[in-house]
This record gives structure tokens, sequence and C-alpha cells, in this order.
């Protein structure tokens, strides 16, 4: 058993770096590395006989099988197969046999370590011009997917209870932090949908290196609590969340900062079950919060209120149509779960067990970072907001650049990576405020009955039914 890194990067991730504009004179061109992913491996541990499907050549199969439209292990051996052609190289089976063995040799810590390292390096680049009054804000949110119905799903990740056994899927909770500029997954978390310390708010707080001194978080009700947000003032992180329908807000109490704007304190509640004595008595017994009214005016709609809760108490720094503005941003995290489940593909999972389905999240999350990677890229080159770039107008094209930049010359790799760029920046997110569309679907889908029973007794029973 040998390293088959060698010191240093191989071929596929090389051409996966020029790809992505992992090159010199670049802006965000350090967001992954050859020495980074070298150490990744070096810290997993990881050795590896010398045969086709090396560490380098994994990874970058699992990262182009997620970034395809098809997404299946038969398309990413393909593409391998014509990449060892273009490259002179001894080519592979084309069954998916020798591939799936080696992602299950990939350990998952060295995706994850990516994931974040990746996340934070393109987080820290930011401009300036693109923070919210200077202050880095993280937004932060969770969402579902479903996997196969198979015993090792259902015992790691079970399916929703209301649902019957043999009918469902189970189901597992993504928390993610993503950063709000650039749409980077910073830090994310994966677990049980169901279940002791299962809830978003509790992932979250197991997520506490996502967050750093400085930032402003961004979120909904479900991060709202008084525990939450001394949790996160104690590590001086500041936070604009949405109060929860249960808590009682009036604002003729407290200090008055301006209409239906004030600043309250918030008086420690009962010691959860959740928590230890120690946590709760470091506790402060009382926070003051301010709490600022939010209206929202959508012409065709009637007018929402809802009211936000926030750390930012300086009412001349952080005026209340700021907050309410930011607040409203918060939309963003949706669009980017959007863009991981629907555009990447991702709301329902292929692997079979719950070690492989880890891992294809994972390798989900490193691609979404990577195509970040580039609308900031293509942002900053044609000043942009990374924000006017449609997400799945960027997938399309670097699919389309990906052969053209691997077998490009370095002398012509700068050029074609610009016209790359500028290609990017042409895809533009529509302005269409107030726009109204309903819900509803014009072409019709072919009609099956649903499946109300297992499928190997429905089987069984068209068996019976064809006998007779």
């Amino acid at each position: 058993m040998r390293h088959c890194m060698s010191g240093r990067l191989a071929g596929p991730l090389r051409s996966l770096c020029a790809q992505f504009g992992q090159q010199d004179g670049l802006p965000f061109s350090n967001v992954l590395s050859a020495e980074q992913v070298e150490q990744a491996l070096r810290d997993e541990g990881l050795t590896w006989r010398d045969r086709i499907f090396s560490p380098a050549l994994t990874l970058w199969a699992f990262l182009t099988q997620s970034l395809s439209p098809d997404g299946s292990c038969v398309a990413a051996v393909a593409g391998v197969i014509a990449w060892l052609v273009r490259h002179g190289r001894p080519t592979c089976a084309a069954h998916t046999g020798s591939y799936c063995k080696a992602r299950k040799r990939l350990p998952e810590g060295v995706v994850r370590r990516l994931v974040h390292e990746t996340g934070q390096a393109l987080h820290q680049q930011v401009p300036d011009g693109w923070h919210w009054h200077g202050r880095q804000v993280k937004v932060v949110d969770g969402t579902t997917l479903s996997m196969p119905d198979t015993v090792a799903h259902q015992t790691a990740y079970p399916q929703h209870n209301a649902q019957k056994p043999g009918i469902g899927f189970p189901i597992l909770r993504v928390v993610s932090i993503f950063c709000l500029a650039s749409g980077a997954v910073v830090h994310a978390a994966i677990g049980r949908y169901q279940g002791p310390r299962s809830g978003e708010n509790s992932m979250l707080r197991e997520m506490g290196d996502g967050l750093e001194p400085g930032d402003v978080l961004l979120g909904d009700c479900a991060f709202s609590s008084y525990f939450d947000l001394a949790d996160r003032r104690a590590r001086g992180v500041d936070a604009v969340v949405r109060i929860h329908q249960c808590r009682h807000v009036n604002f003729q109490r407290g200090r008055r900062l301006g209409p239906c704007d004030h600043v309250v304190e918030w008086v420690r509640p009962k010691r959860p079950d959740w928590m230890d004595e120690a946590t709760y008595a470091a506790m402060p017994a009382t926070m003051a919060v301010r709490e600022v009214q939010v209206r929202v005016r959508v012409k065709g709609f009637r007018m929402r209120v809802y009211i936000v809760a926030t750390t930012l108490l300086d009412a001349a720094a952080y005026p209340a149509d700021t907050l309410a503005e930011l607040y409203r941003r918060r939309w963003q995290a949706e669009l980017f779960l959007r863009s991981l489940k629907v555009t990447l593909g991702m709301d329902v999972l292929r692997c079979l067990s719950p070690e492989m389905v880890r891992k294809e999240i994972w390798t989900h999350l490193l691609a979404y970072n990577l195509l970040r990677t580039v609308m900031a890229q293509a942002a900053q080159a044609h000043s942009l907001a990374p924000w006017q770039i449609s997400f799945k107008g960027a997938l399309q094209t670097v699919l389309a650049f990906a052969s053209l930049l691997d077998g490009a010359r370095a002398d012509r790799l700068s050029g074609l990576y610009a016209l790359l760029l500028q290609a990017v920046a042409s895809h533009r997110v529509g302005a269409r405020p107030d726009r109204i569309e309903p819900r509803k679907r014009k072409r019709r889908p072919r009609h099956y009955p649903k499946l109300m029973q297992p499928r190997k007794q429905a089987r069984a029973a068209m068996f019976n039914r064809k006998a007779a």
C-alpha cells in the first residue's frame, strides 16, 4: 500500500482546479489548492494501492458526478474513461464496481474538511463592497433529504412516524451556515430528522466553529430562543432573527428607539431538559434585546407584519429599515438550498448505505462551493454582486467549458477562463418585483395510483391475480 498523490496534485485534480479557476492571477484563486487536498488526504491517514482509481481520480469523478445532470455512476465512469483516453493513460473497465469500491474507501472526513475549508476561504475573501454595513453576515437554515428505502437507512435515519412501514422513505436533516455575500457553505451538519438533539437549533449549537466573533447571524424563528441569542452573544456574534410566534411583544414597554422599535430585557426561562446545570448557570439572568416590527407590502397580497429580534442595539448605526431589509435577504438561504436540492439534484440521494449517503452530501456541498467560487470570480471581474448571477447558468457554462479547459495549453488557459467568466456573468437573475405566479402546473404528468403498501406485497398481489 502506498500513497498515490506523491507530494503533488494528481492530473484529474489539476484539471478540476483549472476548471474552477484555481490558478494564480484570478480572484479567489486559493479556495482549493493542491496542498490543501493533499493535507486533507494526509490527515485522514489515507493509503492506496497504485491503481487507476487513485484518491485524486476518485474525488474528481465523485465531484463530476455531483455536477452532472445525469448523476449516475455509469456516467461518472464514462467520464473517467474519456479523461484517461484524452490524456493517453490506460483505461479502466466500463462497469461501475471498481469506482463504487473506490468511493467507499474515500474517507468522509476528507470531503467534509474540504467543504469547510473552501467555504471559509471564499467567505474570508469577499470584498468589502459585498458586506452589510461592513459586517460579515452568515445565514443559517435547515432542510430535509430523502434516500432509498433500505434497512440500513431506516435504522440510521428512520422515516417520519406518520408513514406506514414499507411505504415511506428514510429522511435526514441538513443544517447549513451560508455566507450571505457569496452563497458558499461555510459549515454544515448532518443528523436525524427526529429525536433528541435533532432540531435545527440543536444542530447549530454543535457547529460553534462555523461562527466567528464579529459575525452577524441571520435566521428564522427556529433560532430565536433566549438560549440561542445568549450563546451567540457570548461568542461575540450578533443575531438578526424572527421572533417566535409564542413570544408576546408589547411595544409600549422598554426603551423606545422609534415607531415599533424598542429595547427590552428578556428574562432567562427555566432550564430545559437538554441543558445541564453548569451551562444553565453560566447563562445571563437577563439580556437586552431589540425588537423591530417589519411590514412587507406586496402588490396583490395582504400586508404581512412580523417582528425581528436582534442584539444590534444601536439604532443610529443600524436603523430599523436597514434591519428589515437585511432580514428580507434571509430568503437567500432558501434559494441557496434550492440550488443544492433542485439544480444539483441533492433532494433525493442515491447511495445505499448511511456512510455513502453522507459522502454524497459532502461531495455535493464541495461541488456547490466550487461553483460559487466561479460565480464570485465572474461577479468581481464584471462589477456585479454574486446574487445577481444565475446559479444554474453558471453550472451549465462550467460543464460546457470543462473539456475545453482540461485540454487547453497553459498559454491559452487564462484567455479561455476569461471567456468562461464573461459567459457566467451574462446569465443574470431577473429583477422581477411583485411577480405573481399560481403554484399550479399546466402540463399534466401521467397519472399512476399511489403505492399504499410495501412494493414486495404489491408485486405478490399482482402475481396472484395473474395466476388466478
